[in-house]
């Protein structure tokens, strides 16, 4: 099998003391060789299991070392043909590797010399003498000490990196007791940075950048993307990925968020811990799921022509400055070959990048209406952007300051225009479509501008773009016409309103827009005199239209109709038209303008309203209707006032306050009657709702209750007789209820109650509800038990039953209105009457809610 043959190998060169590439950007004309072909492609197979990836340059193996096949590898497998030519195919690839490595390693000792030849002014001869004798003497191989001698000549990028990698790694061997391996890094980075600068394509970029630099950090892959105008990324190159994948993500679209998307907005790149945690799409997620991401823009001079992203297969640690600082001049060398390649997603090849021309920009300018700047980017001494210039203004521009033209052409922009990068941050757009290449567009966007030290603000319309390495700024000041034109377009279409202007004399008829989009006509269509205008009237407005040209035309004064409008689509529109004549100045006439507007929506509306009105005013009627009637079932079955139970020792009041609103006729109900057995039934109760239903149940609430009392039941059973009646007998209706029986022989008054609040004993200046006893509210089940208390009363002791329309607030519980229902009826009075209307008089209850009192006192 031929070298030619071979199948690719990821696992790097041979360790020897000459591998590296030059950087073809600091090596001299004369002196640079041929790097040597490239390297073989990392994402086509991985390394041999006897030879991982190591570093590029070991300064331990020497240049033409065979490659010697392992002794037990020897021995398994020497003595069979198979075992002969594997080991003849591995000894074959290892001297490839290491022909390759001793090219690079020859290139850039050879830059070292040429620099030596400069500044010792020598020849070539005695430089290499120089050379070896200067690495023996330093204790270092010759291949670290030419890079050495490269760093000190470009004191660039590279350079600052390498020299945070030696002190890094100095005082780390300084820690560890042993030697550093700095030069080895050192030599690493410079081999990267010739590979990425000698290679053809982007592709050879990346397998350059991940065989030399980033294996070493623990690097499975690496992706080189190329920003386009659009926001749009596309795959540039690639190593480490699957092939297949990676044919699939060859073109991102804009505003698509993946990795590298983050990278491009990011001015300091996106560094991810674990691609898990993220969420974000990427190229090769689904083989790493959870390793690390980092995504730099790469971008020189302040534009950003892709995304450097580098994946690790396991989740990524904080890296060390150093680390940050070499992967960040990594991305700045992709950026030297996506500046000058360009990817064709035709025939995917390579292509030179094509400039175009400031001339072809600035005949582009002076093409325009509109005031335009042509702008070049200025940097600074370390080549990053500080300013832009002024390379063109075309023939439109004004100068706010009255400057003539000749002076803003090639002076800075910040200098000029120092108010660019304050509020509008317009600076801060430049730089951002001329890093991404993205176009910014902007409407009514304020400017401001400084004439003699004042500031002047202006209203433009504001248009961005790149062209090659330019920048074209294209501003629209808002013209104070054209802004009220557009308003008075804009006011008349949100009001639906069409102008018209008709002269008499010779015919002419002038219509907007709107007035032909109300009558469903083409703008290409001619417009309808007024004189034609009843012929599209309907017939039944044809009287109001013949009266409005009278008075528009013979008698020569304003006139406005209303009117349906027949179009020619079938539909009738209403419409309202006002008109004016205009006289010469012999009182003629010979114009008349006008307006129409569409009402529709307008006279629909009145229809609409008119039908709603009418049907509130029998839906009002019905509802008073019906509330009358429940009142004066209410008043006749519990009249206002009533007159005074006649038992010895025992004074009985009752007071009813209706709802405020007749809209809230209540289901409260009281009772007070002598029954058969002498005894005294005082209730209380509560339906659930308002309205006649509510009234209704209240009826009959009441009555069953008169009606079981007769019987001679306590009071726990007359309550469960009425859940029964509540429950099966009336609609399932729910309420609540005080049932009590007072003893006038024995001063004793026998209780229970269904879910109502406790009576409230008055005895001297004291106030307390009786102790609560059990008992649910009437109709929630259908059967229920009521527990029953006897409360011994004595002489002049006040005992108050009343509904909960006595004390309920919206603002606070019912704790609290009980409380200052307990403070007033402290309060003593002459009479029980005069006691029952202070209460009501000063009660404090706000929810319109029907109020029953029933009161006793015993003489």
């Amino acid at each position: 099998m031929s070298t030619s043959e071979q199948p690719p190998d990821t696992a790097g060169p041979e360790p020897h003391p000459g591998t590296a590439t030059p950087p073809a950007a600091a090596t001299p004309p004369a002196a640079a060789p041929a790097a040597g072909p490239p390297s073989p492609r990392t994402g086509d197979a991985g390394p041999p299991a006897a030879h991982p990836a190591a570093p590029a340059v070991p300064p331990t193996a020497h240049p033409a070392a065979p490659a010697v096949p392992a002794a037990g590898a020897a021995a398994g497998a020497s003595t069979s043909p198979v075992g002969r030519l594997a080991a003849t195919v591995e000894r074959l690839r290892r001297e490839v590797r290491a022909a390759h490595a001793e090219a690079e390693g020859r290139a850039l000792i050879e830059l070292a010399k040429g620099i030596l030849v400069e500044r010792l002014g020598c020849g070539p001869a005695q430089a290499a003498r120089q050379l070896t004798e200067l690495a023996e003497q330093a204790r270092t191989t010759p291949l670290e000490f030419a890079v050495d001698v490269i760093n000190q000549a470009a004191r660039d990028r590279m350079s600052e990196v390498t020299d945070a990698f030696l002190a890094a790694t100095a005082a780390a061997g300084a820690r560890r007791g042993g030697p550093a391996d700095g030069g080895s890094a050192a030599v690493r980075l410079r081999a990267a940075e010739s590979g990425a600068l000698a290679a053809p394509d982007t592709q050879a970029v990346a397998d350059s950048l991940l065989q030399h630099a980033l294996r070493p950090l623990g690097a499975v892959a690496v992706a080189i993307w190329s920003a386009g105008s659009d926001g749009s990324l596309t795959l540039a190159g690639s190593a480490g990925f699957d092939p297949s994948e990676a044919a699939r993500w060859r073109y991102v679209p804009p505003d698509v968020a993946t990795v590298a998307r983050r990278g491009l907005t990011e001015r300091d790149g996106q560094w991810i811990t674990s691609l898990a945690g993220t969420g974000l799409p990427t190229v090769g997620r689904h083989r790493y799921p959870d390793g690390g991401r980092v995504a730099v823009p790469a971008g020189t001079g302040g534009r950003i022509h892709g995304v450097l992203e580098i994946a690790w297969p396991e989740p990524l640690e904080p890296q060390p400055p150093q680390v940050v600082r070499q992967v960040e001049a990594l991305a700045e060398l992709c950026a030297h070959t996506l500046e000058t390649y360009a990817l064709c997603r035709d025939d995917d090849a390579a292509q030179p990048r094509v400039v175009p021309d400031v001339a072809e920009l600035t005949d582009l300018a002076d093409g325009l209406h509109d005031p335009a700047l042509v702008l070049v980017p200025h940097l600074d001494d370390s080549g990053r952007l500080a300013d832009f210039r002024i390379q063109h203004v075309n023939s439109r521009f004004l100068d706010p300051a009255g400057r003539p033209r000749a002076m803003i052409n090639g002076s800075l922009l910040l200098e000029t225009y120092p108010m660019t990068a304050g509020e509008s941050e317009l600076f801060q757009r430049i730089e951002r479509v001329y890093a991404t290449g993205e176009p910014f567009r902007a409407e009514r966007m304020h400017l401001t501008a400084l004439v003699d030290q004042v500031p002047l603000s202006a209203v433009a319309d504001i248009s961005i773009s790149r062209h090659g390495t330019c920048v074209l700024l294209i501003w629209r000041i808002e013209d104070e016409t054209a802004r009220l034109a557009s308003l008075l377009q804009h006011a008349q279409r949100l009001g639906r309103i069409g102008g018209f202007e008709e002269n008499l004399l010779t015919g002419e008829i002038t219509w907007n827009g709107q007035l032909f989009a109300l009558y469903g006509r083409a703008e290409t269509a001619p417009p309808v005199p007024l004189e034609e205008l009843p012929a599209h009237t309907h017939p039944d407005d044809a009287v109001i239209i013949r009266r409005f040209l009278r008075t528009l035309l013979h008698h020569r004064r304003p006139a406005s109709a209303a009117f349906r409008l027949q179009r020619p689509d079938g539909v009738t529109r209403h419409l309202r038209v006002v008109a004016e004549p205009v006289l010469d100045t012999d009182g003629r006439l010979f114009v008349v303008r006008g307006a129409y507007q569409d009402i529709s929506a307008q006279h629909w509306t009145e229809v609409a309203l008119a039908a709603t009105r009418d049907q509130l005013a029998h839906t009002e009627q019905q509802a008073s209707e019906r509330n009358r009637l429940a009142l004066q079932l209410q008043h006749a079955i519990m009249p206002p006032t009533q007159a005074p139970l006649e038992v010895e020792g025992l004074q009985v009041a009752v007071r009813y306050r209706p709802a405020e609103t007749e809209q809230l006729v209540g289901g409260d109900w009281y009772d007070a009657v002598v029954l058969p057995n002498d005894l005294v039934l005082l209730c209380v109760g509560d339906v659930a709702g308002h309205g006649i239903e509510a009234a209704t149940s209240m009826v009959v609430l009441r009555n069953a209750l008169r009606g079981l009392a007769v019987t001679g039941a306590g009071p726990g059973q007359l309550l469960s007789w009425l859940n029964i009646v509540a429950h099966h007998l009336n609609g399932a209706v729910t309420a609540t209820a005080v049932c009590g029986l007072y003893d006038p022989a024995r001063r004793v008054l026998r209780w229970a109650r269904a879910g109502h609040l406790p009576p409230v004993l008055i005895r001297d200046t004291q106030a307390a509800p009786l102790p609560l006893v059990k008992g649910m509210l009437l109709g929630a089940v259908p059967e229920a038990e009521y527990e029953e208390a006897e409360v011994q009363l004595a002489a002049e002791d006040t005992l108050l039953m009343y509904t909960d329309g006595l004390v309920e607030r919206r603002d606070r519980s019912v704790e609290e209105a009980l409380t200052h229902l307990l403070t007033a009826a402290r309060t003593t009075s002459s009479s029980l009457d005069q006691q029952l209307d202070r209460l009501l008089t000063y009660s404090r209850s706000d929810t319109d809610d029907d109020t029953c009192i029933v009161g006793i006192r015993v003489g």
